[in-house]
């Protein structure tokens, strides 16, 4: 499940607070559905975990979205009409 909550960050990773707030709610809430976990102080644990699974997945995408930013040719704005 750890290459999940990495895809989810590396697919919605330009809005960095989406991925994380969809797992830090999203997976413990999974788990409870699912049966895998019982409510309780492991489930924090979980939560933390997949916020970090899932930011490591931001991550990447922000590094990415900023080294194509940077190596992008600057433009002097959009074509204008003439």
């Amino acid at each position: 499940m750890i290459p999940s909550l990495i895809l989810l960050g590396l697919l919605l990773g330009r809005w960095w607070w989406l991925p994380l707030a969809v797992a830090a709610a999203g997976w413990p809430a999974l788990l409870v559905a699912t049966g895998a976990m019982g409510i309780g102080p492991g489930l924090i644990a979980a939560s933390g975990l997949a916020l970090l699974n899932t930011g490591v997945g931001v991550a990447v995408h922000q590094g990415v979205l900023h080294l194509v930013r940077r190596l992008r040719p600057a433009t002097d704005g959009p074509a204008r009409g003439r």
